[in-house]
């Protein structure tokens, strides 16, 4: 599940970003772009 927007994500060609050791799949680039920017926000 996308930790931004809540969207069920397919792993497989998804935009990954490993976040303390654990490995978040998003649904779009604009989205882990978001996480990136501020991942506090959304663990």
């Amino acid at each position: 599940m996308d930790p931004v927007c809540g969207m069920t994500v397919a792993v497989e060609g998804s935009p990954s970003f490993t976040y303390k050791d654990q490995t978040l799949h998003f649904c779009c680039p604009g989205c882990r772009a978001r996480f990136e920017a501020d991942p506090a926000a959304y663990v």
